[in-house]
């Protein structure tokens, strides 16, 4: 697999549109990092770290709805493997003119774009999710 971040995004946006209240996933100390400021953001109820049925470790994570409607509209990958996107702290744009949260790995560990800002520090912007 080229992209696990692609790939867990993915997973996610799939498992919302058909209505799953949990997805599976691999584990990965970079997925669960995401997962945490998704969680953090509350776009997602939580994770944990489970067994897969293949004996392999893998993530459990808990989707969250509100009315029905999945709270995750929209997810994009910014940064992919044939085309990382680094980006200073003041250039980190706002989602949606502030509704949604980029996801920005830096060199103080995996933020939102609002910690970046207020640690004053860049990255790679992962994804956008509104």
């Amino acid at each position: 697999m080229n992209d696990p971040i692609g790939d867990m995004l993915t997973r996610i946006r799939n498992a919302s549109m058909r209505g799953k209240s949990t997805v599976m996933t691999p584990a990965s100390k970079m997925r669960e990092r995401v997962l945490g400021v998704l969680a953090d953001e509350g776009y997602i109820r939580g994770f944990e770290s489970v067994t897969g049925k293949d004996g392999h470790p893998a993530i459990e994570i808990s989707l969250k709805y509100f009315d029905g409607a999945p709270a995750i509209r929209e997810m994009k990958r910014v940064s992919k493997p044939g085309r990382r996107v680094y980006l200073g702290v003041k250039d980190i744009p706002s989602v949606r003119q502030g509704l949604g949260v980029s996801i920005v790995s830096t060199p103080k560990g995996v933020m939102s774009d609002a910690h970046a800002r207020s640690h004053n520090v860049g990255g790679e912007v992962l994804c956008t999710i509104f």
